[in-house]
């Protein structure tokens, strides 16, 4: 007998008793036996745990090399040349993701960046191209420094250490940073941070506020080869 209620009577047996146990701890059973059986197969493998790693070292640098491989065959990209000298030549450079997005042609850009042309100063009107060929420019050093064809009919790309981009406007007002102090806290960790083999680029940093202009910083040609802006035609 197992409850009495008004008008009726419930009644089990040993055997759904046994049932009812079951049932209830069904759930905990298996989290344990998935755990023990996890717990095997760790101990299983860590007798090859060493030719497991050196197998997936292997196996992602293939998958790496081959989808730069497939993408430099589909997109019509070519192999870059790295010299010594400091410089970037780029012929008729693309935007990988632009292209790949728009529905029109993306017209091919150039560069050319040289000791003796270290920085370029180029303005146009808002959604003219600044920033996508500013971005252009360092995805295509950063692809050939990691090995990888570039989307552009040639380029020749000297040692660069690092790159340097303050591109697009935004605030840290939970940091107590207003648009304008971001701008110059990130041209600060250019300016201190930045080598003679750095690529730096960097968008507006004289702006129009109550009817003046500004200058916020100054860039000056200390630097390797510098962008700070151009307009696509």
């Amino acid at each position: 007998r197992r409850q009495t209620i008004k008008g009726a009577e419930r009644y089990i047996t040993e055997e759904l008793k046994t049932f009812e146990d079951k049932v209830l701890s069904a759930k905990e059973r298996a989290l344990m036996r998935e755990k023990a059986l996890y717990e095997q197969l760790l101990d299983a493998l860590n007798a090859c745990l060493e030719a497991l790693r050196d197998a997936a070292a292997a196996f992602s640098e293939i998958d790496v090399l081959s989808a730069l491989a497939e993408r430099a065959e589909a997109l019509n990209w070519t192999m870059p040349e790295l010299v010594d000298e400091s410089g970037i030549t780029i012929e008729r450079g693309r935007h990988p993701v632009v292209e790949a997005v728009r529905s029109d042609p993306f017209e091919p850009n150039g560069l050319q960046l040289d000791p003796s042309r270290r920085m370029l100063v180029i303005t146009g009107p808002n959604m003219g191209g600044k920033s996508t060929y500013m971005r252009q420019v360092a995805l295509i050093v950063l692809l050939a420094h990691i090995g990888s064809f570039v989307p552009a009919d040639a380029a020749r790309i000297g040692p660069i250490d690092r790159i340097f981009t303050r591109i697009g406007a935004g605030d840290d007002l939970a940091a107590g940073q207003s648009t304008f102090m971001v701008e110059m806290s990130e041209t600060a960790n250019i300016l201190h941070n930045a080598t003679e083999h750095s690529l730096v680029e960097s968008e507006t940093l004289i702006q129009r506020w109550h009817g003046q202009d500004r200058l916020g910083y100054a860039i000056t040609p200390r630097f390797a080869p510098t962008c700070t802006g151009a307009q696509l035609r």
